[in-house]
Formats: C-alpha cells, sequence, structure tokens
C-alpha cells in the first residue's frame, strides 16, 4: 500500500473517531458489528432440530432449552464460567443476528462458530441447503455467575424476540 492511501486511512480513522467523541452523547462506546458465523462453520445437518427441549424462534431458529444445567469453568479469563449449547438454524436466504442486551453485556457473552471468541453478537449468515435442512453450529454463552437468567434477543428480517436462558438455574 502506497503511502498516500495510508495516510487517506489513517485521516479517515481520525476523523471517525473525533465525529464519535465530539458530539457530546452519553450513549456510552460504540458497539461492534456482529461477529459473522458463515457456513463453513456448520458442524451438522438437522432434520429434526427441536428434539432435546430446543425452541423454535421467529420460525428458523431452534434455540437451546429454556434451562441448561452443568455449567462449567471456563479458560476464558474475563468469564469464568461456560455452559456448551448449540444453535441450529434453518437454511435459508436471510442473515439472523443473535444479541446479548446492552444491559446484559457485562455479565453475559456468547460465541457460536468454531472456536470463535466470545462477543455480544453474532450474525450468522445466509447458509443455502438442501430443503428441510437445518445447520447446526458449536457454542454456548460464557457468564461471569456460576448462573444467571440470560436474555437474548433473535433478529430476523426486521422481526425480533427475547427468549431468556436459565444457564446453571432454572428461570
Amino acid at each position: 500500500m502506497d503511502r498516500t492511501c495510508v495516510l487517506t486511512a489513517l485521516v479517515a480513522i481520525a476523523a471517525a473517531g473525533c465525529t464519535a467523541t465530539s458530539t457530546g452523547t452519553t450513549a456510552g462506546p460504540a458497539v461492534a458489528p456482529p461477529m459473522r458465523v458463515g457456513c463453513l462453520e456448520v458442524i451438522d445437518r438437522a432434520r429434526r432440530p427441536f428434539e432435546g427441549g430446543y425452541r423454535p424462534v421467529l420460525g428458523v431458529i431452534a434455540a437451546p432449552p429454556t434451562y441448561l444445567p452443568q455449567v462449567v469453568r471456563s479458560a476464558e479469563p474475563h468469564w469464568p464460567y461456560w455452559r456448551k449449547a448449540g444453535m441450529v438454524i434453518r437454511a435459508s436466504a436471510v442473515p439472523i443476528d443473535v444479541r446479548v442486551p446492552a444491559k446484559w453485556r457485562d455479565r453475559a457473552a456468547i460465541t457460536w462458530g468454531n472456536g470463535r471468541p466470545p462477543v455480544s453478537a453474532i450474525r450468522f449468515t445466509p447458509c443455502p441447503s438442501p430443503p428441510g435442512v437445518w445447520n447446526a453450529y458449536a457454542g454456548g454463552f460464557l457468564l461471569k455467575a456460576r448462573s444467571a437468567c440470560v436474555p437474548l434477543v433473535f433478529e430476523v428480517g426486521g422481526r425480533s424476540h427475547v427468549v431468556r436462558f436459565g444457564v446453571g438455574v432454572r428461570c
């Protein structure tokens, strides 16, 4: 990359930072875009996605059960507790967003995909598959405390729905 391109990029980054901080708002830090989880991270194809207590959400998501026992210690330094819980998404042409509400981001994080870091928001990119197939993703919940009633916001095509998960506790 030539020097002019580098300088232009640095000026753009600096200007964006100044704009964001000079508005005087108290909205807090900028929210990072959702981590993208792509088709290469599908670990299995499910034909019966609602077995084992999985719940339908917005017609295209099979969310983990209401109660998730057996929370274990995590290797993540900022998130000492972990509960594995896969996510199952119907193959489609629309992205699906899952996020931890702002008031919960200091207490819970999520991760789905292969070896992905804990984040507050995930976007499952569209993954076309044969009809009737659902894509399964490894992942789960990370917590500051050993248990919590964690809400997640699911968004698909302009519709949203909050689903609660009892991680280590019944809610």
